[in-house]
């Protein structure tokens, strides 16, 4: 079998409802790792949420963060990393107008940047902790250009405050809106989306991408699923995502649906 570039998204994909690696799912990967292909974290998650993850892996290649802005190998350097990055003007115009805008948090982060203007307060775990000073976000500490923002915002306020970011920063960002209870919204580097990084990753093994098989389950996933030659969508996947799957597991992320189906795939059971 030729070599394949496999790209994995974290939440509600590799991982299970209860935000872990299943071992069923650690042995899958490992042993597509050992035999030559190519293991990618794709994730919309922060660095500093998701090495922990890679760590548990015991894989050694390149992972993206914030949904295509950073493209590194943890702990080591790589010649290819990058990271995309939008004004940092942007982060302190909204920090500036937050409560006009109907913003409760705002924070910024990059590879080694985790800034957030709420001090010492456990939120969500996307959301950083300013436990120091020097982790509050403001003018003083937003020394570098930021690969994202993530906001929690009033609910009633999120179409107006939507409107309001394209109307003024429309050009220079894309705005993205969580799934799930709370009314998140993250703003990414313009253009920048899974299937950028997944590209890359391509361009960087000499990968065909007809090799390229990437698992997903939101809507942040669906450049990514759209891009790779074959794209599989999890059991528990949007209804959106599914409507343009090559294929969807059987199986849920609760009951391994990733790993039966990659083991199945490569025939890493023979």
């Amino acid at each position: 079998m030729e070599r394949k570039l496999i790209t994995i998204d974290l939440d509600g994909t590799t991982l299970n409802k209860q935000g872990v690696i299943s071992p069923k799912t650690k042995y899958v990967l490992q042993k597509a790792s050992q035999q030559g292909h190519i293991v990618s974290i794709v994730t919309g998650r922060p660095y500093r949420i998701s090495k922990n993850i890679y760590d548990q892996l015991g894989i050694n290649s390149p992972m993206i963060n914030f949904n295509g802005a950073l493209g590194h190998i943890p702990h080591q350097k790589w010649d290819k990393e990058y990271e995309l990055t939008f004004d940092k003007k942007i982060a302190l115009d909204l920090l500036n107008n937050k409560k006009e805008l109907g913003i409760k948090i705002i924070a910024a982060e990059g590879k080694n940047m985790s800034l957030t203007d709420v001090f010492n307060q456990k939120i969500d775990d996307f959301f950083p902790v300013a436990s120091k000073t020097n982790e509050v976000l403001n003018k003083l500490n937003l020394k570098q250009d930021p690969a994202a923002i993530t906001m929690l915002v009033e609910k009633t306020e999120l179409p107006n405050i939507v409107t309001a970011l394209n109307k003024g920063y429309g050009q220079q960002i894309n705005i993205g809106v969580w799934g799930g209870p709370n009314p998140i919204l993250e703003l990414s580097p313009k253009n920048v989306n899974k299937a950028h990084g997944v590209k890359y990753l391509a361009n960087a093994f000499n990968i065909d991408r007809k090799n390229i098989i990437a698992f997903g389950d939101e809507h942040n996933d669906v450049a990514m699923i759209d891009y790779a030659g074959w794209g599989v969508v999890m059991q528990n996947g949007t209804k959106q995502l599914k409507a343009i799957a090559n294929d969807i597991t059987p199986l849920d992320n609760d009951h391994d649906g990733l790993a039966h189906y990659l083991e199945d795939y490569l025939k890493l059971a023979e």
